[in-house]
């Protein structure tokens, strides 16, 4: 299916794998490379050194086009631009809005530039400081999130830029890649989804909880870092939710100085980390901790398989999705699905 992000990135189907921390390692991103689509590199939770040994497993396991997400505001970001430049990263992709200087950097090297945005100005922004293409994340997507439905703010995203828009929050199937064209969409990126296959490297009894949950378990919370969390409801999320100031703080410094302990971190470090994830909002101390220790809460879900002790980042359609392919038979029957759609609204006319 021939579409501007096809074109743009050089991939056979328009459909992204979304940069998940801990879940969008080299062998997703390389299953999903070779069935066709996008995948996307999480670097956030690497080294900068992981970084390039991470580009190089990728490389080695498929020849075609793929991309790496980072933080803009991360302090080695201009360190991970650098090895994203020298491995010939084929698109750099961003949770924040990059700066203008490094969207010029990395344009300068022949890198694609397709930042995620959730607002119609942010979009309006990154196309003005010239992104090649953006991600528009609508409330129903997984992680942090906004609270306007993927279908208000992607026609508002098509209609305000001219570049190619990629519809994310909510997507899983054939059908959703054909409205979210009909939207006037280039594509559609998918997390949980892709997160729900066998060529994903989370634990299968966390995979379990995933398959075993219902739309409703589903649920937007502001208890682990303050800001509007979208992932599985599980006891630890609802024992955040229901302590009173004292005691959240009693058990954020305690899941904090057992994941200190996990990743190395000194107390400073952070306490420092927690505040730079504030952006302008008002967190209490117990949230401060807890912001810091976000990628390690998922890490403990993810990787280590606790999750009584992590948090599971889930977009809605975690409650509709029952099975667990291959990321090249995922991408087939989406596509063979599409088709038919189409197919069926053109015989109808």
């Amino acid at each position: 299916m021939d579409t501007a992000l096809t074109r743009l990135v050089g991939v056979r189907h328009p459909i992204v794998q979304t940069g998940m921390g801990w879940v969008a390692g080299p062998r997703l991103v390389a299953a999903t490379a070779n069935a066709g689509a996008l995948g996307i590199l999480a670097s956030a939770t690497m080294t900068v050194d992981r970084l390039r040994e991470a580009v190089r497993e990728v490389r080695s396991r498929t020849d075609a086009p793929f991309g790496v997400n980072l933080r803009a505001d991360a302090a080695d970001a201009g360190d991970r631009v650098r090895v994203m430049i020298e491995e010939r990263v084929r698109v750099a992709s961003f949770a924040l809005a990059p700066s203008p200087g490094l969207i010029a950097e990395l344009k300068e090297a022949g890198v694609v530039v397709i930042p995620s945005i959730g607002a119609r100005r942010h979009a309006e922004k990154v196309a003005a400081w010239g992104a090649d293409a953006v991600i528009v994340q609508g409330g129903e997507g997984g992680g942090h999130t906004g609270e306007v439905a993927t279908t208000v703010l992607l026609p508002q995203v098509v209609d305000a830029v001219r570049i190619p828009v990629v519809a994310a929050g909510g997507f899983f199937d054939g059908r959703g890649l054909v409205a979210a064209l009909a939207y006037g969409a280039a594509g559609v990126a998918m997390g949980t989804r892709f997160l729900l296959t066998s060529d994903s490297t989370v634990p299968d009894a966390v995979k379990a909880r995933y398959l075993a949950a219902g739309v409703k378990d589903v649920t937007v919370t502001r208890a682990v870092d303050g800001l509007p969390h979208r992932m599985l409801r599980t006891d630890l999320v609802g024992g955040l939710e229901d302590a009173g100031r004292a005691r959240a703080l009693l058990h954020a410094v305690r899941r904090a100085a057992g994941f200190r302990k996990l990743s190395g971190l000194t107390w400073r470090r952070m306490v420092r980390d927690g505040l730079a994830l504030k952006h302008g909002k008002e967190l209490s101390w117990s949230q401060v901790l807890l912001a810091a220790n976000t990628p390690m809460l998922l890490r403990a879900a993810m990787v280590d398989g606790r999750t009584d002790l992590g948090v599971m980042a889930a977009g809605q359609v975690a409650g509709v999705i029952d099975d667990l392919p291959s990321c090249a038979e995922l991408v087939e029957r989406i596509m063979k699905e599409a088709e038919k759609v189409r197919e069926r609204l053109t015989a109808s006319r």
